[in-house]
């Protein structure tokens, strides 16, 4: 998208040629020192804004992607401001970050309302703000000196928010317009009615989307990492359902554009699916539940599937083409996963040092792991990672010597699988 949406940025990029106004060398100078304590503490300030915006605003924490693109949006927006205050930049020149409108549409394709928006950028626009009173005041400034700068950073503040919102708003608004008029509009909008409602009209649904709900269903969440059309997405999960020897066509849901829910009918046939024997092209992920039968399965297969996709996209999280919530410790670690601050507090607590993010504690960690995996048989973990059975010994102690002492066997295990599975969201500090 280049140039500002119609109507609602024309205003407003007028009033961006005021700002900054005209100001003497001595108040730049001062204001390009302030901008230089931020830039210092940027990505301090950019993850502080991501966590308080994400637990502030109803669905902006419902989705780890949907997470990551918003720091990325707050990073962008951040970094602007930042280089507008440090080089005297007029707000007129700038263009917005790229990552702040494509969090805008990935709002809009799932529905995240508007105002979720605006409000994270209010609230940003106000940490920032307490921020720069702070560091203003400790330069000691004569007080007219004070007000003079803090007037000017205000104001380039307010004229950017007022852009940029009203940028991204309508980015929003016109995304949302087209998103809604798609073909499978109606069928997406009944497949979430079924999903939410805590009384779900099972023959509505069979009659509005030709899928019936008297059989078993696999649920899977299938996604991509790369810029890819819907297209792609539907027909790797059509080859999925062929793969799988389904009973009939699989009815999938464009949640944006880089991921789709769906359901494989399975008619009759119980039983899970190995992970492992499915191959999805490259740069396309999929996560699976189990098998369930009629509605409360089709809805708890569905959940399983989210379940194992928090694990999976976790920024960071081991990367597999294929992750089943049967797989080991997926059930209980995106339990864990949904609150990944203090999982990394509590894997801290358990393993001590053992939780550093060095490549020899990363070591010590999955030789301690597959020893706990194998009943703690030095022979068997030997085997498992091709080791020397003294090599595995000497790891083992050195493993246990790092956890602070009586840690519980089930505990350690647990949290060595968190570390497994969560890789970098939960390891270091």
């Amino acid at each position: 998208m280049t140039g500002d949406p119609p109507a609602l940025g024309d205003a407003a990029r007028a009033r961006l040629a005021q700002v900054p106004a005209s100001a003497d060398s001595a108040l730049l100078d001062t204001v390009a020192l302030i901008a230089k304590q931020l830039r210092e503490r940027e990505n301090e300030l950019v993850v502080g804004l991501t966590g308080m915006m994400a637990r502030e605003i109803d669905q902006l924490d419902t989705d780890p992607k949907l997470v990551e693109l918003l720091e990325a949006s707050v990073h962008g927006n951040i970094s602007t401001i930042i280089h507008v205050l440090a080089n005297d930049i007029p707000l007129d020149h700038i263009q917005p970050a790229t990552a702040a409108v494509e969090y805008a549409l990935r709002l809009a394709q799932r529905d995240v309302p508007s105002n979720s928006l605006v409000r994270a950028y209010h609230l940003g626009q106000n940490q920032v703000m307490l921020l720069c009173y702070g560091l203003i005041e400790e330069l000691g400034l004569p007080a007219a000196e004070a007000m003079a700068v803090t007037r000017h950073i205000s104001d380039v503040m307010f004229a950017y928010i007022d852009w940029i919102t009203l940028y991204v708003f309508q980015a929003y608004e016109n995304e949302r317009g087209r998103w809604i008029s798609a073909e499978a509009n109606v069928a997406s909008s009944t497949i979430h009615r079924l999903l939410d409602s805590n009384d779900p009209d099972a023959r509505a649904f069979e009659a509005e989307t030709g899928y019936r709900l008297d059989q078993q269903h696999l649920a899977v969440i299938v996604w991509t990492t790369d810029t890819r059309e819907l297209s792609v997405l539907d027909r790797a999960t059509r080859d999925l359902a062929r793969t799988l020897r389904a009973d009939g066509p699989p009815i999938i849901t464009a949640i944006d554009r880089s991921t789709v829910y769906a359901w494989i009918p399975l008619g009759s046939r119980t039983g899970t699916t190995d992970p492992a024997e499915l191959t999805p092209p490259p740069d396309i992920h999929v996560a699976m539940g189990f098998p369930g039968s009629g509605v409360a399965g089709f809805r708890r297969s569905h959940e399983q599937a989210k379940a194992a996709y928090s694990v999976a996209t976790i920024p960071g999280a081991t990367a597999t083409p294929v992750v089943g919530f049967g797989d080991r410790g997926i059930g209980v670690v995106s339990l864990l996963a949904r609150d990944v601050d203090a999982t990394r507090t509590w894997v801290r607590e358990v393993l001590g040092n053992l939780a550093d993010d060095t490549p020899a504690t990363a070591v010590l960690r999955q030789t301690l792991s597959v020893y706990f995996a194998t009943k703690e048989s030095h022979l068997h973990t030997a085997e498992r990672l091709n080791l020397h059975r003294n090599t595995v010994k000497y790891r083992v102690g050195k493993a246990l010597a790092e956890i602070p002492e009586s840690r519980d066997r089930l505990d350690l295990a647990l949290a060595l699988t968190v570390c497994e599975l969560l890789g970098p969201a939960v390891v270091g500090p």
